[in-house]
C-alpha cells in the first residue's frame, strides 16, 4: 500500500463515535448548510417505507439534521411511490426531471437528475433495499462534511453479511471494483466499500462531475472526485453493517461490465470494441446465450445543464 494510502487511512477514516450527535448539529446550526437526503428507487416496496420512516423519525422530528427526504421513483411497477409518500418523503419521478432529456435506464441517471429537484448544500445518497436501516448510516456521513469544510465526500464502509456469513466487500467489489483501484488508482485502495451506495458530498462537487447513467456511476464518481479535488477531501466513515437484497450472479456480471467500462472511459477515454455483455441461461436442451448492451452513456457535469445554471440564478 502506498504510504499516503497509508497516511490517509490514519487521518480520514472515522468510526461514529468519532462525531457524537450533538457535535454534528452545532456544526450545522455553525456553518448553516443545508442536508437533502436522496433514495434512488425500483420497485423497493418492501423497504423504502421503512427508511424513510426512520430517517424522518430521528433526524427531522427528533433532531432537526435533515432538511429534505427526496425519493427519486426510476420508473417502478410497485407501490414504491405511494409507501415512500405515506412514510414522509417527497417522490418525483425520473421523468419528470429534465424532461427534455429522455431518461435511460439506470442508477447514475436517477442520482445525476436528482441534483435538479433537491436544495441541500450536502447531497447524502441512500440505496433503498436497505435492512434494518439505522439513521446512523446519515449521521455518520454527512458529520464529516459538516465538520470538516476540507472534506468534499465521504463514503460509508461496513460489514455485507451474505448468507448468514459475515463479509467485508460485496462480490463485484471484491472480484471487479477493487483490483481495478488498486491497479489503477491505487490512492484510492483504502475504500472499503468503493461501491457502497451509502455516500454524501457537498453540491459543489457533485455538479462538476459526470455521471455515468448505470452501475458504474460511484466508481466513476471516486475516480474523478480524486482528479478534481485530491484524496484528501475524500474520507469514510464505518457505520456498522449493512443489510440488503442481493442480486443474482449474471445480474452482478452485468454490474460488473458496467463498472469496467466505467473505468475503462477513465484509462484511454477511447471506445469499446464491443460495448455488451453475453450470458448463458440453461433452458430444456441446453444452454441459451442472452446479450445484454453495456451502459456507454454518461451524463455532464451538472453545472452544464441550462435548466441547473437557470435555478441557481432564481
Amino acid at each position: 500500500m502506498l504510504e499516503e494510502v497509508e497516511r490517509w487511512l490514519s487521518t480520514r477514516s472515522w468510526s461514529l463515535a468519532d462525531r457524537p450527535l450533538h457535535k454534528i448539529l452545532a456544526a450545522k446550526r455553525g456553518t448553516g448548510q443545508s442536508i437533502s437526503v436522496v433514495l434512488p428507487a425500483l420497485n423497493e416496496e418492501q423497504t423504502v417505507g421503512d427508511i424513510v420512516a426512520v430517517i424522518r423519525r430521528d433526524l427531522v422530528e427528533q433532531v432537526p439534521l435533515v432538511d429534505e427526504i427526496v425519493v427519486v421513483d426510476s420508473g417502478s411497477t410497485d407501490r414504491t411511490s405511494e409507501v415512500a409518500a405515506a412514510a414522509g418523503a417527497r417522490v418525483v419521478h425520473r421523468d419528470e426531471i429534465l424532461p427534455r432529456i429522455p431518461a435511460v435506464p439506470g442508477k447514475g441517471e436517477v442520482l445525476w437528475r436528482s441534483l435538479l429537484v433537491t436544495r441541500g448544500d450536502i447531497i447524502c445518497f441512500i440505496d433503498a433495499d436497505l435492512k434494518e436501516f439505522s439513521s446512523d448510516f446519515v449521521t455518520g456521513i454527512v458529520g464529516p462534511l459538516l465538520t470538516d469544510p476540507e472534506v468534499d465526500l465521504v463514503k460509508g464502509m461496513y460489514d455485507r453479511p451474505l448468507g448468514g456469513a459475515a463479509g467485508q466487500g460485496g462480490r463485484v467489489t471484491e472480484l471487479m471494483a477493487r483490483p481495478l483501484l488498486n491497479l489503477h488508482w491505487p490512492q484510492l485502495a483504502g475504500f472499503v466499500q468503493p461501491l457502497g451506495g451509502e455516500y454524501a458530498a457537498r453540491r459543489s462537487l457533485l455538479e462538476q462531475l459526470p455521471f455515468p447513467v448505470g452501475y458504474g456511476v460511484e466508481l466513476g464518481m471516486l475516480v474523478d472526485s480524486l482528479h478534481l479535488v485530491g484524496l484528501n477531501a475524500l474520507a469514510q466513515v464505518d457505520v456498522g453493517v449493512r443489510k440488503h437484497r442481493h442480486q443474482d450472479g449474471q445480474a452482478l456480471g452485468r454490474m460488473a461490465a458496467a463498472i469496467y467500462r466505467t473505468a475503462q472511459l477513465r484509462l484511454a477515454r477511447g471506445h469499446m470494441v464491443r460495448p455488451s455483455l453475453t450470458q448463458f441461461e440453461r433452458v430444456e436442451d441446453g444452454f441459451e446465450p442472452r446479450t445484454y448492451s453495456v451502459d456507454t452513456e454518461e451524463r455532464p457535469p451538472m453545472v452544464e445543464i441550462a435548466e441547473y445554471a437557470a435555478r441557481k440564478v432564481a
